[in-house]
């Protein structure tokens, strides 16, 4: 049997990179894979691929930040697929820029995106795991940046340490409910959210691209190599199938050895 044979998947950020790689390993194993995301078309275009499969899949259109629509797909999910079992809290962007030139008002989405969303997504989903008495997990998508700091990024590692402190919580709240929550704190993954911050810190730092992978992105890796979406979507279906309330509250940096704990 699959090991998410039965389970419905409710990811945001799911038409592309991290979370579309997590979409397709999730129903690979059976489960019934939501994508939420604010680009209605490419959230469409995976859920078209799950679905050739033989998979089962929806796309919505959803701002994170916005709390109506939070709720709205909250609510479409569980009517076309029942119940949510799995929340993935995906969706960010990356904004750099040195302290004092950050805007106030770039400061504020960034934390919105990453911070706010990932409570709204929270809320409306663990609503309907407590309501179905079948217990559940929701897994963060932090950052090594989630455990140190990097240049160029204040409210990028503030959002991301943040998440930490929320996981911890949800897991104290939700055991009694048999949720779990934890945090999976990737290093480089060479996603297209990564690609567009190549030229923008090689800029910043007047160096080449090539100078910015090389000593920037993956300096303090052990090997030189960025970590791929596989390696993600491996950890997310780990925490997703475990079956106690043994591993909650946890964040596990998968870096290819940058930051070791």
């Amino acid at each position: 049997m699959s090991r998410l044979e039965g389970k419905v998947a409710f990811i945001t950020g799911a038409a592309s990179g991290i979370g579309k790689e997590i979409a397709l390993e999730f129903a690979r194993e059976g489960a019934k894979i939501v994508i939420a995301d604010l680009n209605q078309q490419g959230a469409d275009d995976t859920a078209f691929e799950i679905e050739k499969t033989g998979s089962k899949a929806i796309g919505i259109a959803v701002d994170v930040t916005d709390e109506s629509q939070v709720e709205a797909a909250a609510q479409t999910a569980i009517k076309a697929f029942g119940n949510i079992d799995i929340l993935i809290s995906n969706a960010g962007i990356q904004i750099v820029h040195p302290i004092e030139e950050f805007s106030f008002s770039d400061w504020k989405k960034m934390l919105a995106i990453h911070l706010d969303g990932a409570f709204l997504t929270t809320r409306a989903c663990m609503k309907q795991m407590i309501a179905s008495n079948k217990g559940g997990s929701i897994v963060y998508m932090g950052s090594v940046h989630s455990k140190e700091a990097s240049m160029l990024k204040a409210p990028y590692v503030t959002a991301k340490h943040g998440l930490i402190g929320l996981a911890k919580t949800v897991a104290k709240e939700g055991a009694r409910h048999n949720i779990r929550a934890n945090v999976i704190c990737p290093g480089y993954v060479r996603t297209p959210l990564v690609e567009k911050q190549i030229p923008q810190q090689a800029k910043v730092l007047g160096i080449s691209e090539e100078a910015v992978v090389k000593n920037v992105m993956l300096k303090e890796t052990v090997d030189g190599e960025f970590t791929t979406t596989a390696d993600i979507a491996q950890v997310a279906l780990m925490f997703a199938t475990f079956p106690s309330n043994a591993l909650t509250g946890q964040s596990l940096v998968v870096s290819h050895g940058w930051f070791m704990q």
